[in-house]
């Protein structure tokens, strides 16, 4: 999990806390969010080098209460005409946007990443430490941002940008998403590399007879062995037919719903040496968070499996579910195929 720190550290609560006390939304008042330079105080800290135009669309994205770590394609466009950059720069640019949304309570070790999709979008992550828990339930930054294309239904990914090399546990789980390398990898003061280069005689998909990784996302027709008129049972459903499980043959989804009713949903996605893989409960997560959401937002949470699966999730989601949002009790509810 590569890292590029802030000389002060801005979190995004901090971040989130400044826009929301000085900036009204334009649907609320008529008036551009930042329309001084005071307003625009938040993007100013992290993205100082950044136009007003440019602080001016990120700062209606990030208010959308839709907001979900996507910078659609139009919007990305615009911002590299704005700063007068590339594609891949602004990406390296965006960085310290994506690390204001880091939650490290264990190690303090704040981390952005963002990836570009093939519709050229453009989809930010970052690590999400449980607080108590073991590092293996940690998130990194760079599967955050991957997970997140995947959530949004990306076919492929062409780019993934981050503040130093991600460690070999990220590589192989960028290889699931980009098999044969040629994901091209943006760090700051060295030129893209394909991931190829910097992981050699890669163990991908094929190693195990797939003809193909992660993406494009494929459905398994799954239903609920019992009716229930609950969206938060549908959501847990949905996700666990965009599962990637092709190694265990178990897909899984999450449902989360939070005090404000919004429901976020995670995908089990499988990784070929296993270990990369994420939980339902992590690739959720990372859409609460992305959305600007906290541990404490969470009301209720669903796991939707297989009846008899080859593995279950029961145990981790339970295991995370009591150190996040002790007081929620798990809902487990039975898919077939």
């Amino acid at each position: 999990m590569s890292a590029l720190c802030f000389e002060t550290q801005i979190t995004r609560r901090t971040v989130l806390a400044v826009l929301g006390m000085s900036a009204l939304g334009l649907a609320a008042t008529g008036t551009p969010i930042f329309a001084d330079e005071s307003r625009s105080d938040g993007l100013g800290k992290i993205l100082p080098k950044f136009s007003e135009p440019s602080r001016l669309i990120l700062a209606r994205l990030l208010h959308d209460p839709e907001y979900s770590g996507r910078i659609p394609a139009v919007e990305a466009a615009a911002l590299s005409r704005n700063e007068n950059t590339t594609a891949d720069k602004l990406m390296l640019e965006l960085i310290p946007l994506a690390q204001s949304y880091s939650f490290a309570p264990i190690s303090n070790f704040y981390v952005g990443a963002l990836v570009r999709g093939a519709s050229g979008d453009l989809y930010t992550g970052a690590n999400i430490e449980i607080p108590g828990q073991c590092l293996g339930f940690a998130v990194h930054a760079e599967q955050s941002a991957c997970s997140n294309a995947y959530m949004h239904g990306e076919k492929a990914l062409t780019a993934l940008a981050v503040g130093g090399a991600p460690c070999g546990h990220c590589r192989q789980f960028i290889e699931e998403m980009s098999p044969g390398g040629e994901i091209l990898i943006l760090t700051p003061q060295k030129p893209p590399a394909k991931l190829s280069s910097i992981l050699p005689a890669a163990f991908g998909p094929a190693a195990l007879g797939m003809k193909q990784g992660a993406l494009p996302v494929e459905e398994t027709d799954l239903k609920l062995v019992s009716g229930s008129a609950d969206p938060l049972f549908a959501a847990a459903l949905d996700a666990a037919r965009k599962s990637h499980a092709p190694y265990s043959k178990s897909p899984s989804g999450v449902g989360i719903r939070t005090a404000r009713g919004r429901i976020f949903r995670g995908s089990y996605i499988e990784n070929v040496a296993f270990n990369p893989s994420l939980s339902p409960l992590q690739t959720a997560l990372v859409g609460l968070i992305a959305n600007g959401g906290t541990f404490a937002d969470i009301s209720a949470v669903t796991l939707a499996e297989l009846e008899n699966p080859t593995i279950t999730q029961k145990a981790v989601t339970d295991t995370v579910r009591a150190a996040i949002a002790p007081s929620v009790k798990l809902q487990i509810v039975s898919a077939s195929i």
